[in-house]
C-alpha cells in the first residue's frame, strides 16, 4: 500500500509565504485565533511522518531556539508536530540535528520520497519545505495539496513565492473550511495539466 503524501503550506492571498526579511508579519501574519490553532492541532495529532528539506528544518530549529516561550513556534500544534517521526532530505545536513526523531535521508529527493511512500504504514506530511515539495508536484508524488490562505496582500513585504516553482496542475477540491471567519483552508488533490 502506498502512502499518502500531502503538502500542507501557509500563504497570504497573493501567494506568498512569510520567511524573515524584508516580512516582518510572522508566521500566521498575526491572523491566528483559536480555530486555526485547534485545526493544526488535530492536523498533526494522529500518526504521519514528516518530510522536510533541509533549509525547512534548519529554519525550524533555528526559529524554535530563538523564540521564547511564549513564540508561536511553540505552538501546540508545532510542538505536536516536532514529536513526530521526521525524514530529511539533504545533501549536505549531517547528524545531529535538534529534532528528537529525525531521519536523514541523502539522495535525490524524488527517489527518498517514492521509496518513502512504498514503504510507510503511516500518512506523510510536509509543512514548508517549497522547493522540495515543487520538485515532487513534478514527479507525481504529492496526493495532496493542503493551502492555509491568510487573509492579507503582501505585495511589497512578501517573500517566498508558495508555487512559483511548480508546473501547471489541475486541482480537485477535496475539502474547504474556514477558521476563525476569515482564514481558509483548502486540501486539493493535483493532476498534472
Amino acid at each position: 500500500m502506498t502512502a499518502t503524501y500531502t503538502f500542507d503550506v501557509f500563504t497570504s492571498l497573493d501567494g506568498y509565504g512569510s520567511y524573515g526579511p524584508p516580512g516582518d508579519w510572522g508566521g500566521y501574519w498575526g491572523k491566528q485565533g483559536p480555530e486555526l490553532l485547534q485545526r493544526r492541532h488535530e492536523l498533526y495529532g494522529g500518526d504521519q511522518r514528516m518530510v522536510f528539506g533541509a533549509t525547512t528544518l534548519r529554519e525550524f530549529v533555528a526559529m524554535r531556539a530563538a523564540g521564547g516561550e511564549d513564540s508561536e513556534v511553540r505552538d501546540t500544534w508545532v510542538e505536536v508536530m516536532r514529536r513526530l517521526p521526521a525524514t530529511v532530505v539533504s545533501s549536505t545536513l549531517t547528524e545531529p540535528v535538534d529534532w528528537p526523531d529525525v531521519t536523514i535521508a541523502h539522495g535525490d529527493a524524488v527517489d527518498v520520497v517514492a521509496r518513502l511512500k512504498e514503504e510507510s504504514d503511516v500518512p506523510l506530511r510536509s509543512h514548508g519545505s517549497l522547493s522540495l515539495n515543487w520538485a515532487l508536484l513534478a514527479a507525481g508524488l504529492v496526493d495532496r495539496v493542503q493551502v492555509t490562505i491568510f487573509p492579507v496582500i503582501t505585495g511589497r513585504t512578501g517573500t517566498a513565492p508558495v508555487f512559483g516553482g511548480v508546473g501547471d496542475f489541475d486541482l480537485e477540491l477535496l475539502d474547504s473550511r474556514v477558521l476563525d471567519g476569515r482564514t481558509q483552508e483548502l486540501t486539493y488533490r493535483p493532476t498534472a495539466h
